[in-house]
C-alpha cells in the first residue's frame, strides 16, 4: 500500500526517521470536543495500522495524558519495530484540586494541571512522564509544545525560550538524542516565526507545524520553508484543515484556528470551494494533499476519533486531483503563484 511507503524526516541524522505520507493525529484520543470509549479508541488506532500508516503523534496534553495511556496499549499490539511514533514535552502535568484542573478543549478528563517547563529538569521530568503512560521507552522524536505560548492566554516565549537555551532544556534534548533514547528533536507549535527563530539558535531535526501552511495560508514560502531545505529540516504538517473550515467548507459555525470563522476566511474558502467543484475536487482533499506539494513537508497527519474517519482521512488522501485545478486556484489567485504543488495523486498500490 502506498501509505507504508516512508520518507526521511531528514538525512543528516545517524538513524534517520521514516514517516508515512499520511500519519495520524492522537489529539482526538484524548477527547477532543466528546469523550469516546477506550475500545473506540483502540478500534481507531487499529483502523489506521491496517491502512497503512505507520507514523503515530500524541501528547501529555492531549485529554491530560489520556491519549498517550490510549497509545500504550496499540504499542502492545503493533510491530513497534516498523512505526514511528511522537509525543512532546514542556508541559508537565501535575496533580491538583477539581478547580484548576486545565482541560482547555478536553472533555472527561483526569484531575491534573498543566504546566510549562521547558528546563532541564522539566524537559526530563516530562520525557519520563511520557514513558510511563506509553509504557515504552519506543519515542522516536520528543517535540517542545507549544513554546511560544504560555497559560491564560499569555505569550510567554521569551521566558519559555530562556528556560530552553539557558535552564538546560536544550541540553536535555541533545543528551537524549546523543544518547539514542531518542531519534530527533524538534517543536510542535502553532506558528511558523517560533520555528524559525529556534532554527537560528541550535541544531533541530523538524518541526510539527499546526495549520500554517495550508489552502488558507502560505506565509512560510517567505523565508521559513526554503530555510527548512538549506537545513535538511523536515517538516510535519498538522492541522491541514485550519481546524476544521477546509474540511466542512464555509458553512454556518464552521472554525478557523479553534473559533468561528470571520467573514473574509469565509469568503476565501467559498472561493476555493467552487474552483474545487468546477474539477470535481471535494475541497478537503485539495486541502489534505496540498502541503505535501513542498519538499519541505514530509507528512500531513489529520486526527480521527473513529475507524471511519481514518478510512475518510485514507479516501481523502487517495483522491486523484487534476494539475488543472491546481493551475486554477493559482490563476484565481486563491493560492500564491511560488506555492510547490502535488505532482501525482496518491493511490494505493
Amino acid at each position: 500500500m502506498k501509505l507504508a511507503t516512508k520518507t526521511p524526516l531528514n538525512h543528516r541524522t545517524a538513524s534517520p526517521v521514516a514517516l508515512t505520507q499520511l500519519g495520524f493525529g492522537g489529539a482526538p484520543l484524548g477527547n477532543l470536543y466528546r469523550k469516546i470509549k477506550d475500545d473506540e479508541a483502540q478500534a481507531t488506532l487499529d483502523a489506521a495500522w491496517d491502512a497503512g500508516i505507520r507514523y503515530f503523534d500524541t501528547a501529555p496534553q492531549y485529554g491530560l495524558g489520556r491519549s498517550e495511556i490510549r497509545f500504550s496499549e496499540a504499542l502492545r499490539r503493533f510491530d513497534t519495530d516498523a512505526l514511528t511514533l511522537s509525543t512532546k514535552v514542556g508541559r508537565v502535568l501535575e496533580d491538583c484540586a477539581i478547580e484548576d484542573v486545565t482541560p482547555e478543549a478536553f472533555v472527561d478528563v483526569p484531575q491534573k494541571r498543566i504546566v510549562f517547563d521547558f528546563t532541564y529538569e522539566g524537559i526530563m521530568r516530562s520525557y519520563e512522564d511520557s514513558i510511563q503512560r506509553l509504557g515504552s521507552d519506543q519515542i522516536d522524536m520528543l517535540f517542545l509544545h507549544d513554546i511560544d505560548a504560555g497559560t491564560n492566554g499569555q505569550a510567554f516565549e521569551d521566558n519559555n525560550l530562556r528556560q530552553l537555551f539557558s535552564q538546560g532544556g536544550y541540553r536535555a534534548l541533545s543528551e537524549l538524542r546523543a544518547a539514542g533514547k531518542i531519534l530527533a528533536i524538534g517543536a510542535g507549535v502553532n506558528t511558523w516565526q517560533i520555528c524559525e527563530r529556534l532554527l537560528g539558535e541550535a541544531e533541530f531535526d523538524g518541526f510539527l507545524l499546526a495549520g500554517r501552511y495550508t489552502l488558507l495560508e502560505q506565509d512560510p514560502l517567505d523565508s521559513f520553508l526554503s530555510l527548512c531545505i538549506k537545513r535538511d529540516v523536515g517538516i510535519i504538517l498538522g492541522g491541514p484543515y485550519n481546524s476544521g473550515i477546509l474540511a466542512t467548507g464555509a458553512i454556518e459555525g464552521a472554525r478557523y484556528d479553534y473559533a468561528p470563522a470571520p467573514e473574509h476566511i469565509l469568503s476565501r474558502v467559498r472561493q476555493l470551494g467552487e474552483v474545487c467543484a468546477a474539477h470535481d475536487t471535494p475541497l478537503i482533499a485539495a486541502a489534505l494533499q496540498f502541503p505535501l506539494g513542498h519538499k519541505a513537508v514530509k507528512t500531513v497527519i489529520p486526527g480521527a476519533s473513529t475507524p471511519d474517519e481514518v478510512r475518510q482521512n485514507v479516501a481523502i488522501f487517495e483522491t486523484p486531483i487534476p494539475q488543472a485545478l491546481w493551475s486554477d486556484l493559482k490563476g484565481e489567485g486563491l493560492i500564491r503563484p511560488d506555492a510547490p504543488t502535488p505532482k501525482e495523486p496518491n493511490h494505493a498500490a
